[in-house]
């Protein structure tokens, strides 16, 4: 009896060529899960095939063919497969800097656009975040970056709640300068990170009263999300050209192994493809606008 090979996997991670803060990321997965983790910037996907079974915040949800995912920034996410064929999806991720200068564009209020709804049936949507990621694909700068601003600001018009909202959580503002207090501690110590019981006695607060505010503001505890700010300053190192191996050490992984495990399970690809991609995308800018 024949055996049935199952579809493979692929995925490139790249930024855009004619928009500076957004990074785009096109994917096929049936096996790969990604782990708990959050995005400095938003996230913008269209789904273009099978299923994506992903947990938001408190929710789990499910995304299908043709449907707009809209997660707002720092929102601690997974992604694995709902169906057995898995999903493949486009995805934009634009900085938050963007997106509040296209909200302010359209009159909107001062502060942080935010995505009340995170999966919304929206042809219209779905068909301008496809065509400026594939132009953007294809290298039409025009084209990719017109459409982009004109999906984000029709998406930002039709889903987004614009201007600034009243704090939901008020009785986590006594322990928030604690938690910024112990962020700024993980940030400084990436390669050597305290104990929760030395971050507790910094904050001047209990080790439980410490992880339940840390969880409640950043959504995630202390060592999951030292993981994330690795993961960042890894990025920022393969962008700057250092080998993957140097780069495991320089932010604080045990290993190369260590920052790829982790690595792929936040972003998507491994570390290598991830620097390939974008050292190949420099190089043909290079080309293009030689002294630039």
């Amino acid at each position: 009896m024949p055996t049935v090979s199952a579809p493979a996997e692929s995925a490139r991670y790249w930024q855009h060529d004619a928009v500076p803060g957004v990074d785009l990321l096109r994917a096929r997965y049936v096996t790969h899960r990604y782990a708990r983790h959050s995005h400095e910037t938003y996230t913008v996907g269209v789904i273009e095939a099978g299923v994506e079974e992903f947990a938001y915040g408190s929710e789990l949800l499910r995304a299908g063919p043709g449907t707009v995912a809209l997660l707002n920034p720092e929102v601690v996410h997974t992604g694995q497969a709902g169906v057995p064929e898995g999903w493949a999806y486009r995805v934009l991720y634009p900085s938050v800097g963007l997106v509040t200068g296209i909200a302010a564009e359209l009159g909107a209020a001062p502060g942080t656009p935010s995505f009340p709804r995170t999966v919304v049936d929206d042809p219209v949507a779905a068909r301008l975040v496809r065509a400026a990621h594939v132009a953007a694909e294809r290298g039409d700068r025009l084209a990719s970056s017109t459409l982009l601003r004109a999906g984000l600001a029709g998406i930002l018009r039709t889903h987004a709640r614009l201007g600034r909202e009243p704090d939901p959580h008020p009785r986590l503002r006594t322990s928030s300068s604690a938690v910024s207090r112990t962020r700024e501690l993980l940030a400084e110590r990436l390669a050597d990170p305290p104990s929760l019981d030395e971050l507790a006695a910094d904050a001047g607060m209990s080790p439980f009263a410490l992880l339940r505010a840390f969880r409640a503001e950043t959504g995630l505890p202390p060592h999951a999300y030292l993981n994330q700010l690795r993961i960042r300053l890894a990025r920022q190192l393969l962008d700057a050209g250092l080998p993957p191996a140097q780069v495991a050490a320089d932010a604080g992984f045990a290993d190369q192994p260590h920052l790829t495990r982790h690595f792929k399970r936040a972003v998507g690809v491994p570390p290598g493809a991830y620097q390939r991609e974008r050292a190949a995308a420099r190089t043909y800018k290079k080309v293009l606008r030689p002294g630039a």
